[in-house]
């Protein structure tokens, strides 16, 4: 308070003038107040609030009907979970005011352009969608709507054009008939027949190829993982088998029939679809995630079946809340526990299966993994008497049908489910999953336990999962985290880098100079050389084996300990692995020496690529080595080879930035061509060199990209090929646990980097996914191409 007032003293008179011109200011942001938190919880109904609200905004529409017009399109975009609320609102505004509701029509059919324009696909759908609602309300005139929805599936006849801008289009038609089918079909049931027969006969001659590759389970039983427009073709049959009535949309407008059945309607301008544009990004292909059914929810409300209007409504709508309020985890959680109409569902199970299936989306979550579980542990919070129960109850479910899961699907679980417990003290029925430990430790279950708990000591200590633990488990549960120094003691005296290693480590600890310890290190033997070769210069592994075990072995104590001493023995590291085997062989160190600590191995490579000691392909020819094989299948190896990839690529997008940033400022400099003297002669000149020198970058660093994509596929074949030669030759079953998890792993580095690979396609279809390739290789890589087709 204090501050304010003397600043107004300072102002000398200026504060009554500045209140004046914030006055229309706080007008518009109570209008935006007002407008966002209608139909929130209130004393009063909903209608009441909405027949007040229509007349403060019709009494402030002569001075800021811009600013009204802004915030309702702005609503219908980004609150779709309230749009019957907002349509209402519109309605009533237009039965006072028709030139505002022509003027609103407007605006959102430009909004509308301007989204599909700018790639935001799903923004697009909540505008069309509050469209086809504003029939409802007497707003837009039936025949213009029907109109719109011809030329949105016309788009379905289009030739050379992605399968996936058809499918847009096609569910954007069927997703707005849930709220709108009846009044259409009352009004232009001929016209609307003929356009879900345009639909039907596009529906089956659609490509399903990429369907395997989304699919979280590879079993149909329980419950069918159906392809999204599938799955809705069939809701939208069965709404109008059933006369087009549903039962959980909230409809306001209905108790202002006899106000809106008066009002004057708009027809829609004529609305063209967009053509296809060659950088247009429509949404990728989605499966259906089905975890529950009825008989998963025996007492209280029934669930909807899965062709039911009303399962694809709840799910849309939670889906939309979350999307609003992501950000937020506590407004969030509220929202979704006060769902409109949550007594006549079983609202806890409707909202679990909605947040595993986000999760699980394939190919990435709409939002990052770690908002999933902090949403679940708020809901725990809030609806402690019944939310943790059906939670333990999926998590159950999940467990159990992990044979048939995707192994993607399968390492977010256990991301999530680690996390979770982390939050409730570690406790869990582990004795019920004692079934576990009679299975081979490849079979999905064994592994998703040692890895939960591999997670869990990463959030906890080695001691402490010993203690929550079962004895039973103790083959599950991770090794000790502690360095395995190969020259600890005397009784490897034998070994031939001992003395050195001795040496080395007192070098160290007597702060000695590089080109000291490179002295020393020279005279370690290569154990790769004859004693009368006299190349002194040729790989030593040896070398590299003493320096780097020493080195951990002083650094063991803490990450930040390991990470001070790579940076300051980084030249000798660069002179020891100026080869590829050097290189490979830093690695095999680090691994060897912390195989029983996954999380430090993962920091550590992390560090060396960093500080360009090895570089990508070289982590990817560690991690698929022969010395790697036995780790093949465990959850680290391919976070750190992920971690490779994204490094690789954020490495290439920022040289391609800086070139960028450097020909607009040339370009921009050109602009500038009268006023043009000697000095801005040469700086063009400097900036020229510069484009070419980043040019230079951006070429080889995507050389170096291609590459690294090359090996991972390259030894993914080498691997797939040889074990189903292998089983081929031996008359096995090629389906093993290792093999399933290899294909899912090959998917999912097509899936997570997608962008990227698709500018490779051509490389990688001469050289590797050739026609001659085993077709189990290759129908991951037609999958790949089906989903941008």
């Amino acid at each position: 308070m204090s501050r304010r007032r003397q600043s107004d003293e300072n102002d000398g008179g200026q504060p009554h003038k500045r209140r004046r011109t914030s006055e229309p200011i706080e007008i518009e942001d109570r209008l935006e107040s007002l407008i966002c938190r209608v139909g929130e919880k209130s004393t009063s109904s909903l209608e009441s609030n909405l027949e007040g609200l229509a007349g403060v905004l019709e009494a402030d529409l002569p001075n800021y009907k811009n600013k009204i017009l802004r915030i309702l399109c702005a609503v219908a975009r980004l609150l779709p979970e309230k749009l019957t609320v907002y349509t209402t609102l519109v309605g009533l505004l237009n039965a006072r005011n028709y030139n505002f509701g022509g003027e609103f029509v407007e605006a959102m059919i430009r909004q509308l352009k301007e989204t599909l324009k700018n790639n935001l696909y799903n923004e697009a759908v909540y505008l069309v969608r509050f469209l086809s609602d504003l029939v409802n309300c007497h707003v837009i005139a039936a025949p213009s709507m029907v109109a719109m929805f011809e030329n949105f599936v016309s788009v379905t006849q289009e030739e050379d054009v992605p399968q996936v801008r058809s499918d847009w289009f096609v569910y954007v038609v069927l997703s707005c008939l849930p709220w709108v089918g009846k009044e259409l079909y009352e009004k232009k049931d001929v016209e609307m027949d003929r356009l879900l027969s345009q639909v039907e006969g596009y529906l089956k001659r659609r490509v399903k190829t990429h369907v395997p590759m989304l699919q979280v389970w590879t079993a149909e039983t329980p419950h069918p993982q159906e392809e999204y427009l599938d799955c809705l073709w069939a809701q939208i049959q069965k709404l109008k088998k059933d006369r087009w009535q549903e039962r959980h949309i909230l409809r306001p407008y209905i108790a202002f029939d006899s106000v809106l059945c008066e009002a004057l309607q708009h027809n829609l301008p004529p609305f063209t679809p967009p053509g296809h544009m060659p950088d247009a990004q429509y949404p990728m292909p989605r499966v259906v995630f089905r975890m529950f059914d009825y008989t998963d929810a025996p007492e209280g409300p029934v669930m909807p079946g899965s062709h039911s209007v009303e399962r694809f409504v709840i799910e849309e709508n939670l889906h939309c809340i979350i999307k609003t309020h992501w950000k937020e985890r506590k407004t969030c959680a509220a929202q979704l526990l006060s769902y409109p109409g949550k007594n006549k569902i079983p609202l806890n199970y409707h909202i679990v299966e909605v947040i595993f299936g986000e999760l699980f989306q394939l190919p990435a979550p709409p939002h990052i993994d770690v908002m999933y579980t902090t949403l679940l542990i708020e809901l725990c919070k809030l609806q402690p008497g019944s939310l943790p129960q059906v939670l333990a109850q999926a998590t159950e479910m999940l467990y159990m049908r992990l044979d048939t899961m995707n192994t993607i699907c399968i390492d977010r679980l256990i991301n999530w489910f680690s996390h979770h417990l982390s939050n409730f003290q570690f406790r869990w029925s582990w004795d019920d999953w004692a079934d576990c430990l009679t299975l081979d430790l490849e079979k999905p279950k064994p592994k998703f336990v040692k890895e939960v708990l591999e997670k869990c000591m990463r959030l906890s200590y080695h001691q402490r999962i010993v203690d929550i633990v079962p004895p039973t488990f103790a083959a599950l549960i991770p090794a000790e985290p502690i360095f395995i120094f190969k020259y600890a003691d005397e009784s490897a005296a034998s070994l031939p880098g001992y003395p050195a290693s001795i040496t080395v480590g007192n070098a160290i600890k007597n702060r000695a100079s590089n080109e000291e310890i490179l002295t020393i290190l020279k005279e370690v033997p290569n154990p790769n050389q004859e004693d009368d070769d006299d190349e002194g210069e040729s790989f030593n592994p040896l070398k590299i084996d003493v320096f780097l075990q020493t080195l951990l072995h002083l650094a063991a104590k803490s990450f930040s300990h390991s990470f001070s001493a790579l940076a300051k023995f980084h030249e000798i590291l660069k002179t020891l692995t100026e080869s590829d085997e050097g290189k490979l062989h830093i690695l095999k160190v680090v691994y060897e020496v912390w195989r029983n600590h996954p999380q430090i191995i993962a920091v550590l490579v992390d560090k060396l690529i960093r500080t360009q000691i090895v570089d990508c392909a070289a982590v990817a020819n560690w991690l698929f080595s022969q010395d790697m094989a036995h780790e093949f299948t465990r959850l680290f190896i391919w976070e750190i080879l992920h971690s490779t990839i994204r490094k690789m690529n954020k490495h290439v997008q920022k040289i391609q930035k800086e070139l960028e940033e450097a020909k607009d400022k040339l370009e921009k400099q050109h602009g500038d061509d009268e006023d043009m003297d000697k000095n801005s002669e040469d700086e063009e000149g400097q900036l020229e060199e510069q484009i070419e020198r980043l040019q230079e970058k951006v070429e080889s660093a995507q050389s170096e990209q291609k590459n690294l994509f090359l090996v991972i596929f390259q030894r993914f074949i080498m691997l797939l090929t040889e074990h189903l030669v292998r089983c081929e030759t031996g008359s096995v079953d090629i389906s093993t646990p290792w093999y399933k998890n290899c294909i899912e792993r090959l998917q999912q580095i097509f899936l997570m980097h997608h962008v990227t690979i698709q500018q490779y396609m051509g490389t990688l279809e001469n050289l590797l996914f050739t026609a001659e390739l085993d077709h189990h290789i290759l129908a991951v890589y037609q999958q790949f191409c089906a989903l941008q087709l």
